[in-house]
């Protein structure tokens, strides 16, 4: 405990909940529109950013914020506009972004020192300023699932019927597009681009398990986040063990013990139910 003494460790603690509560969140819309490649596609993109980010002095996140929300509408705009398909326009994007992300920081003079901290994650660098920005962006987020939540279900599960009732399609799905671009980008401080993708994912698959509606699987899948987040950050003080693997472990620990559970938990309730008095 003598580590919250730490503004440090205090900065991480609060990243971990807020990054989880937005990658929550995300991560069910990416997996009910069955994206979940999307992340992966857009990740590697980002790094073309931080590859020019690096090679022209600038900022390395903002630069793989832009690629990122560049590469996102333009996956959502090759496949509304030019029957491309997505998972194809994902392929494109992801192997683009690589291609000059590589090529930047070879070009790059010198030694990139903060390169290991975007490929596997650095929880432990985040400061104020992050968690600001951190914060502002789940606020956003929050707001406006509250205000368009009925509008986004439906965009998400029937786009033909969407557009057939006059809902606004191209708004919708453009900036959640954005949202997930910045999410992502976000989140590549907490557990880095090679295991982002587990952070969009498995906690959903942990819940989908046990539920299926939009809004419980929201819920849930922030509970499970939070804990393997929290866990992993812990964890990570007893040895020098990345947090990023740690926390990916973990959610991947619960998935298993979720599916393990299941089972006996139904056999659990039959044998209560017929050893009841009737």
């Amino acid at each position: 405990m003598e580590l919250f003494q730490y503004t440090f460790f205090q900065n991480a603690m609060l990243a971990v909940v807020i990054l989880s509560i937005a990658s929550a969140i995300i991560g069910t819309y990416i997996i009910t529109r069955r994206l979940v490649a999307i992340s992966g596609g857009i990740t590697h993109a980002g790094f073309g950013g931080l590859g020019l980010g690096y090679f022209l002095g600038y900022n390395p996140v903002v630069m793989a914020a832009l690629f990122a929300i560049g590469s996102s509408v333009g996956v959502e705009w090759m496949s509304a506009r030019h029957r491309v398909r997505e998972d194809s326009a994902i392929a494109v994007v992801w192997s683009i972004g690589m291609a000059i992300g590589v090529i930047f920081v070879f070009l790059t003079p010198g030694y990139v020192p903060e390169l290991n901290s975007f490929l596997f994650g650095n929880i432990l660098t985040i400061t104020r300023d992050d968690l600001i920005s951190f914060g502002v962006y789940t606020l956003v987020l929050i707001l406006f699932f509250v205000n368009y939540y009925k509008k986004i279900i439906i965009c998400a599960f029937d786009r033909d019927f969407a557009k057939v009732s006059g809902l606004p399609v191209k708004f919708i799905n453009y900036t959640m597009t954005v949202l997930v671009a910045v999410c992502i980008v976000l989140t590549i401080r907490l557990v880095g681009i090679m295991l982002l993708m587990s952070m969009f994912s498995l906690p959903q698959m942990t819940a989908e398990i046990y539920c299926h509606k939009f809004k419980t699987l929201v819920f849930m899948s922030v509970g499970i986040s939070i804990v393997a987040c929290v866990g992993g950050l812990m964890l990570s003080t007893l040895g020098d063990v990345p947090c990023s693997a740690i926390i990916v472990s973990l959610m991947a620990g619960l998935f298993v013990i979720g599916r393990l559970i299941k089972p006996l938990a139904r056999k659990f309730i039959l044998d209560s139910r017929q050893s009841s008095p009737r």
